[in-house]
C-alpha cells in the first residue's frame, strides 16, 4: 500500500505492486486464518469460523469507514501508508499469541481430553486430490458460487440504471440502502450457516446457501424505481448468501478430505474461486455490451449458480472421517 501511494504514473510499478498484494492475500489471507480455525475447533468448528468471518466483515467496514477522513486529513498518498501500516498491527497476535494447532500447546481441538477422528486421517497429495472427483465437485461448485457473488456484487449498480433509476442520487440512494442491507444480513448469515453446519448435513447447507445466492438474480431483475420492495428482498437474501459461501468452503474441504489436507485442497480452491471471481464480473460486462441489456447477462449468472449447487449436492454424503470410523469398525468385526 506504501508502494501504491509512492508509484507516481508507473503502470509496470502498479502491475507489479498488485502482484505483491495479491501474494500477501495468498499467504496472510483467508488460508492460514482458515486453517488455524480448523485445527482449533472440530465440533463447534462452523460457529467459529462464523464468529471469525463476522470479526473480518465488521472490521473490513470500519477500515472503509476511515479511509475518507485519512484522505480528506492528509491526502490519499498518506492515507495509503497510514492504512498499509495499520496491518502491522496484526504482528504481536500473530507472532506472540496465536498458535498454528492445540498440538502446540499440548491441547486438544474444542478443548476435549481427547483428538478427534479426523486428526487420525493421512494427508493427501495434491495428484491424490485431483484424482478425486469430490475435490473436481466442491471446486467446480464454489467457482460457480464465488463467481457469481462476484459478478452480482459488481453489478449490482449498474443494474439499477439499467432499470430506470436515474443517475446521480436517486441511484445512489438505492446502492447505498441495498449495501447496508447486504453487510447486516451478511454478518446474520455467518452466524446462523455456522450454528447449522455444526448441527446438520454441511452438503445439504451449502447446497442451500448456493441456491439461496441463485435465487436473488430474478430478484435484482424485479427492482425498479417504482418497485422497490424486491430490492430490499434482494439485499437481505444476498447477504445471507455473500456471508455464509466462503465460510462454507473451507469447512466442506474439511468435512471431505480430512483436517490434514485442508491446506492443500484451500491452495488449489481459493486461486482458481479468485479467478471466478474476477471473470465472471469480466463475462457479464461483455454480455451486457453486446446484447443492451442485463437480462441475459445475469440469466446466465444465474445458470451458473445454480450449475454451482447441483455440484455440491452431488457430494458424496459420507465425509472422510466418517469413512474412516467405518474402516475401523469393519476391520474390528
Amino acid at each position: 500500500m506504501a508502494g501504491f501511494a509512492r508509484m507516481n504514473s508507473s503502470l509496470a510499478i502498479y502491475y507489479a505492486l498488485w502482484v505483491v498484494y495479491t501474494a500477501g492475500y495468498i499467504f496472510s489471507g483467508p488460508i492460514p486464518h482458515q486453517l488455524i480455525v480448523s485445527h482449533w475447533f472440530c465440533r463447534n468448528r462452523g460457529k467459529a469460523m462464523g464468529m471469525v468471518y463476522v470479526g473480518n466483515g465488521l472490521m473490513g467496514s470500519v477500515g472503509s469507514l476511515l479511509v475518507q477522513p485519512l484522505t480528506s486529513r492528509f491526502g490519499f498518498q498518506t492515507a495509503l501508508i497510514l492504512l498499509g501500516s495499520m496491518v502491522l498491527l496484526c504482528w504481536p497476535l500473530a507472532i506472540l499469541v496465536l498458535r498454528d494447532k492445540p498440538s502446540d500447546l499440548t491441547q486438544y481441538p474444542d478443548g476435549d481430553n481427547t483428538p478427534p477422528a479426523e486428526t487420525a486421517l493421512a494427508s493427501h497429495s495434491f495428484q491424490e486430490l485431483l484424482s478425486n472427483y469430490s475435490f473436481w465437485l466442491l471446486l467446480f461448485g464454489s467457482f460457480c458460487a464465488i463467481g457469481a457473488l462476484g459478478a452480482i456484487n459488481f453489478h449490482m449498480k449498474f443494474v439499477f440504471l439499467d432499470q430506470g433509476f436515474e443517475k446521480g442520487a436517486i441511484a445512489d440512494r438505492a446502492w447505498r440502502s441495498a449495501s447496508v442491507l447486504i453487510l447486516w444480513s451478511s454478518v446474520a448469515g455467518r452466524l446462523l450457516v455456522g450454528v447449522l453446519a455444526d448441527k446438520f448435513s454441511k452438503k445439504l447447507v451449502m447446497t442451500a446457501t448456493f441456491a439461496l445466492v441463485a435465487s436473488t438474480v430474478p430478484v435484482l431483475l424485479l427492482v425498479t424505481p417504482n418497485r422497490l420492495g424486491p430490492l430490499y428482498i434482494f439485499a437481505v437474501l444476498f447477504g445471507m448468501g455473500l456471508g455464509a459461501d466462503y465460510m462454507l468452503i473451507p469447512l466442506m474441504a474439511a468435512e471431505q478430505f480430512g483436517i490434514n489436507s485442508l491446506s492443500r485442497a484451500m491452495a488449489v480452491i481459493l486461486p482458481v474461486n479468485t479467478i471466478g471471481q474476477t471473470w465472471l464480473p469480466f463475462l457479464v460486462s461483455v454480455l451486457r455490451d453486446h446484447l443492451g441489456n442485463y437480462s441475459t447477462a445475469m440469466s446466465v449468472v444465474l445458470a451458473i449458480a445454480l450449475a454451482g449447487a447441483l455440484a455440491i449436492a452431488m457430494l458424496p454424503v459420507h465425509s472422510a472421517t466418517e469413512q474412516l470410523w467405518q474402516r475401523r469398525a469393519s476391520a474390528s468385526s
